[in-house]
């Protein structure tokens, strides 16, 4: 019996061998460091795309600090357009000499541009305004310059209330009927300016009121009264703007539509 074992000793070790081959202690080991640098070449891989990702980021961001100057150096333009756009104004709304507003807003008629050009307008009044009239009446034109029209309508009104024999009072008129104007109510921008022309016709602003009139009933359709308004504009305020303008307008006028 004990021959026997011997003798099968050797096959029995053969055959353990082969059924567990993974038991080698160096195949283990080649197998951990193939895994390992498995693992490290992925590690590098992603590096290397995070390395190109971070460039393209850094890329992007170049361009958008670019657009960033860019958009800068535009805003600091058009601020100073502004700025010399209503440097005058400003200055003179807060000034404490005689009730003066110079500005020019545009209003539109039949799709024309037309400025409604003001020099130094007083004459509804001999005394200076006071700084709280000045104060009320600034908020209002720095509403209506905002194009907040609607507050600039209620500050207008309440200045009007407030201040009716102020010397800006006809200013304050005139620029109602213009913020009545650019809102497209059209019967209250009407009765406005011929407030104006009622209550001031001497004023500085009477030409604007008359001649912003004539394009309100423009905007009614009501051709024969605009036509007749804008020609009185011409006789009654030769080689001034409003009469230039009225000129130009009565001139786009179609003859059927006078009719």
């Amino acid at each position: 019996m004990h021959v026997k074992l011997t003798a099968l000793l050797p096959t029995l070790l053969a055959a353990g061998c082969a059924t567990n081959p993974d038991k080698d202690p160096v195949q283990l080991r080649l197998n951990d460091l193939e895994a390992r640098v498995a693992r490290m070449e992925r590690i590098v891989a992603n590096e290397v795309q995070v390395s190109q990702n971070v460039d393209e980021m850094q890329g992007n961001l170049r361009e958008l600090h670019g657009e960033i100057e860019e958009l800068q150096h535009s805003n600091e333009a058009l601020s100073k357009q502004q700025r010399d756009l209503y440097g005058d104004l400003d200055r003179r709304l807060s000034g404490a000499g005689a009730g003066t507003v110079g500005a020019a807003i545009a209003g539109a008629a039949g799709g024309a541009a037309a400025g409604a050009a003001a020099g130094a307008d007083s004459g509804a009044g001999s005394n200076a305004p006071s700084p709280t009239e000045q104060a009320v009446y600034g908020q209002a034109f720095d509403a209506l310059k905002a194009g907040s029209y609607s507050i600039a309508i209620t500050g207008f009104k309440d200045f009007l209330k407030t201040y009716p024999n102020s010397s800006l009072a006809d200013n304050a008129q005139y620029w109602l009927g213009e913020a009545y104007y650019v809102s497209h109510e059209y019967d209250s921008a009407a009765g406005a300016f011929r407030t104006v022309l009622k209550k001031w016709p001497d004023s500085r602003k009477a030409p604007d009121a008359m001649l912003k009139l004539g394009y309100t009933q423009l905007e009614q359709k009501q051709y024969p009264a605009a036509r007749a308004t804008l020609d009185e504009v011409t006789k009654k305020y030769p080689g001034t703007d409003s009469a230039k303008l009225a000129a130009e307008r009565l001139r786009r006028i179609p003859a059927q539509a006078s009719q």
